[in-house]
């Protein structure tokens, strides 16, 4: 009891401020030695406020980038009706000075490999899946399907859904998606622009 009564009696806050007040005189002092012309002394919230430098954000392009974990940085989850549109995407994308590796799986499927173990593989080897919600998405059960594995992927994975509404009405979207964030995609130059800043973030 005696060793627990001293424990609670102990000034620890005023020794932790008197170390910092300590460490701040020090760090001015020092400052003030090396400058003749500066004559007042720096307050400890100011010399903390300057110690604190925000990390540089990390290149995605560096060999130790947490990017290279993966095969894919998107998956790209369509309709065969929208190809063309997809297409488009990818090749925008991939001509960026990131050069994104996208999954496209008409392209990029190998033969003779089963659909859904293609999908399954590309899901999980993804860093993001950006959905392309059409009419024809809404009315495909393999759109339905894709949507469903990309869903169950993205907490494990730490990736990111990113669904993009193309001629669909908002009461239309999916109630799968409802608390995800959508790009409405109206000018297709602005609509690619959104999804590959989303992509690097």
């Amino acid at each position: 009891a005696g060793w627990f009564k001293r424990l609670l009696h102990k000034s620890k806050p005023s020794s932790v401020e008197s170390s910092l007040n300590n460490s701040c005189s020090a760090s001015s002092s020092s400052s003030s030695s090396s400058s003749s012309t500066k004559s007042s002394v720096s307050s400890p919230s100011t010399s903390l406020s300057r110690s604190i430098r925000l990390s540089p954000m990390s290149d995605i392009n560096a060999s130790d980038s947490p990017r290279w974990a993966k095969s894919y940085d998107v998956c790209i989850c369509h309709s065969e009706v929208d190809l063309e549109v997809v297409e488009e995407l990818v090749s925008y994308l991939e001509g960026q000075p990131e050069s994104f590796r996208c999954f496209l799986q008409l392209r990029d499927a190998a033969p003779g490999s089963a659909m859904v173990t293609e999908l399954c593989d590309a899901v999980q080897n993804s860093h993001c899946w950006v959905m392309l919600i059409t009419p024809s998405f809404l009315r495909d059960p393999w759109c339905k399907y894709q949507m469903h594995q990309a869903l169950a992927e993205a907490p494990m994975a730490n990736g990111r859904t990113i669904p993009v509404l193309k001629d669909v009405d908002r009461r239309d979207y999916p109630r799968e998606l409802r608390n995800l964030f959508y790009i409405y995609m109206a000018l297709k130059e602005k609509s690619f622009r959104q999804i590959r800043d989303t992509v690097v973030r």
